[in-house]
This record gives C-alpha cells, structure tokens and sequence, in this order.
C-alpha cells in the first residue's frame, strides 16, 4: 500500500447535509491520498452512511464541497463522476442475476465503452468483450465459474463478480460500501484479499463495520460520531483514542 503518496486525489471541505432541521452531516473534511485504502468508521448514527452518499454524488451536500483531483464536482451527477473515474461499487455494479459471469462483465465492459445496449447484438459481434472479461474474472478469483450465471454464484462470490464488473469500468478511485456485510468468515478473507490485490494500482475508499477487515487493509481511518469527524490516523493510533473507544467500541481494552 502506498501510504507515503501524500497528494490528495478526493477532498472534502466543509461537507454538511442537513434534512428537515437535522444536521446528518456537519462540516466535515475529509482528504483521502492518491494510491492508499481509507476507511470510514463509526456507531451508528455517525453519519457515515451518510457522508459517503455524498461523496458517491447519491446525495447533494446542502454546504461545503466535494474536489476530486482538483475538480469541484460538488454539483455533479453520479454518472457524470464515473466517467472521471470514481466508481462506487455494489450501487453502479450491481449485476444480472440470469446473465453469466462472463456476461455481466461484457456488458460492464461495453458500457465503459458507451455502447450500453450491444448486448441486443449478435454474439459475434459481442465476442471482441470475451478475452478483457476473461481476464478480469480472473484477477478476482472466479475464472472457473465463467459460465456460471450469477444467481448461482454464492454470495462472496456475487460480490467478487461485482467488482469484476465495478473494474471493468477502468476506476482510478473505487468506493466501497460495506463489502463485508453479510459475509462468513472464508469470503470475508477471500474479498479482503482481493480488495487488496485490485487496490495496488487506484485508490480505495470503503464504509466497513468489520473493524479486523479495515485494521488489516487501511492505510488512514476516518471515524465519525454525530455527523462529525472524531479521529483519523492509522489503525494503531485510531484504536487507542479513547474518545474513540468511548463513542464506536465501548471502554474495551482494543
């Protein structure tokens, strides 16, 4: 992990999103560095969920502003800031439970191409996709269920099949949002592996509960706690704050 790159590729100033007279979000700043894994902790109700949904352009902020690499995309689309390379997995990824493993990433594939509905066409055509899907389900393990269609897939390996096709888009930044939920122990070490593996070469930003999983693959943790920011700093330094393990992990002793 490329923690010591210190430039910034996603800033936050003065994030803020209030809803009919509550604050969800208040005045956040948040600089997440090119070519790290940052995560963004908190209890429930911190405001998390929040937050990333702002960033992820889901949600309008109602102040502050949102700079990926040194644009403001504050009033951008969440289409309009995939096409600048910020893809949030598990939302825009989602895939066709009927289709294959193939298929799905084909058609991922083509979109990144602005050709969303080649897959009216006839299989010849489609075929030039095939070898760059391939690949891609290799890289996250699934090269042997390439003909497998989705919806029989078990469940780590749907979100593995998911962001094969979230990497099909070409992301510079993956966002991430809560890849561990629901999850056993053996996917859970299988995602977290393959996360770190497609994490090499772009920046990560992920909401994750699993405090094992964000201290094993994060280079900076934010934690919030009523809408605000708490602490960041790696996961040694996060863990022993005790205003953190007041507000997110109780009077625990880690």
């Amino acid at each position: 992990m490329a923690a010591a790159d210190a430039v910034p590729i996603l800033v936050a100033e003065g994030l803020t999103k209030t809803f009919a007279g509550f604050t969800a979000v208040n005045n956040v700043n948040l600089s997440v560095r090119r070519g790290t894994i940052h995560a963004l902790i908190g209890p429930n109700g911190a405001g998390k969920t929040t937050c990333f949904n702002l960033l992820t352009k889901f949600l309008t902020p109602s102040g502050g502003r949102i700079l990926y690499k040194g644009e403001d995309i504050t009033g951008l689309k969440p289409a309009d800031v995939a096409r600048l390379g910020l893809i949030r997995s598990f939302q825009i990824s989602a895939v066709f439970p009927h289709l294959t493993a193939l298929e799905n990433v084909r058609v991922a594939l083509q979109r990144q191409r602005g050709n969303s509905f080649d897959f009216w066409r006839s299989k010849s055509v489609l075929g030039v996709y095939d070898a760059r899907a391939a690949e891609l389900l290799e890289d996250v393990g699934l090269a042997e269920f390439i003909h497998t269609r989705a919806v029989e897939l078990s469940y780590g390996r749907k979100r593995a099949l998911e962001i094969a096709t979230t990497l099909a888009l070409d992301p510079e930044m993956m966002l991430l949002d809560e890849p561990m939920a629901g999850m056993g122990h053996e996917d859970i070490e299988r995602i977290t592996a393959l996360i770190r593996r497609v994490a090499a070469n772009r920046t990560v930003l992920m909401v994750e509960h699993n405090l094992s999983v964000v201290a094993e693959l994060s280079d900076t943790i934010t934690v919030l706690t009523r809408g605000q920011v708490l602490a960041e700093g790696d996961y040694a330094t996060v863990s022993t704050n005790p205003a953190v393990q007041q507000a997110y992990m109780g009077d625990a002793d880690g």
